[in-house]
């Protein structure tokens, strides 16, 4: 069929513009299925070989991790939960994640606002979904975001299905290896970019 045809039938070839924030909308039912998806993990452990990764913002405010990570990584870090990670746990009513993970041999505990969270990725499946994250002048590390080394409570239920690690440990062969998220990321118009 012809474009000429497409037009005599009422069909205009040219998507309008949205006057309805369709794209706000659908980001937010992505953040929805993280949500649920980290909640699953939290209750039931990871099923087979389901592991997230997780790249957030360590400069948003509302962020807690330790002092050396935030160091380490000033602005942005992609986390792995597979392995090793307790106290995984989702406030929906304060919008934050919090977990329990090893860097480095060292137990630590990260509380991560939702809004502060670039990706979200389960390799096991090739699901990849990014997140806009606003541009925010970056927050200084205070004290009161430095979450003191925490080791897990005796007889903690701390589930032996999943390991957190910074991609500098994964690039040393320390673990699991790191996948770059771009393999996953949805192409914008005109293909490959």
């Amino acid at each position: 069929m012809s474009d000429d045809h497409d037009e005599e039938n009422g069909f205009d070839a040219a998507i309008p513009d949205s006057l309805m924030p369709y794209d706000s909308w659908i980001e937010g039912a992505y953040r929805q299925v993280m949500l649920r998806a980290l909640d699953y993990a939290a209750e039931h452990g990871l099923p087979g070989d389901h592991h997230f990764y997780l790249t957030f913002r360590t400069d948003w405010p509302g962020v807690e991790m330790p002092g050396h990570l935030r160091a380490q990584y000033p602005h942005e870090i992609t986390i792995v939960l597979q392995h090793k990670f307790w106290g995984l746990k989702v406030d929906h009513a304060q919008g934050t994640i919090s977990v329990g993970l090893s860097f480095g041999g060292i137990p630590s505990t990260l509380v991560i606002p939702v809004a502060a969270i670039s990706a979200f990725a389960d390799p096991h499946i090739r699901l990849a979904l990014r997140f806009t994250v606003p541009e925010q002048p970056p927050v200084a590390a205070a004290p009161e975001n430095v979450v003191p080394v925490q080791a897990p409570e005796a007889g903690a239920d701390a589930p032996a299905a999943g390991e957190a690690r910074a991609e500098e440990d994964a690039e040393k062969g320390e673990g699991s290896q790191v996948v770059s998220l771009a393999a996953f990321r949805k192409r914008g118009p005109g293909g490959p970019g």
